[in-house]
């Protein structure tokens, strides 16, 4: 067996392990992409004051829900909640 010879096949064996990590984080990826649909739509089921008190508007759901499967749509609303958190404080820093 030559270098070259053993150089491939140890690079060969050591990608199954990669390769397997792969399938492995997409599959827990899709999983909470499925768990985060499910209490988005909970979101959905609340009322306009309910979802006052967490910040968030039924605007903010329809925005969201336009994202492909594979992405949180609970990661989109919370960047739209602190967008408007930190627009509420420079406006209310303004006026004091």
């Amino acid at each position: 067996m030559t270098t070259l010879d053993h150089c491939t096949e140890t690079t060969h064996s050591a990608a199954r392990p990669v390769n397997a990590m792969r399938i492995v984080t997409y599959a827990a990826d899709l999983m909470r992409a499925w768990k985060n649909r499910r209490a988005f739509y909970r979101l959905g089921e609340m009322t306009d004051t309910e979802l006052a008190d967490v910040g968030l508007t039924r605007g903010d759901l329809h925005v969201a829900v336009d994202l492909p499967f594979a992405s949180d749509p609970t990661a989109r609303l919370r960047t739209i909640r602190q967008a408007r958190a930190d627009n509420i404080e420079a406006m209310a820093r303004r006026v004091a």
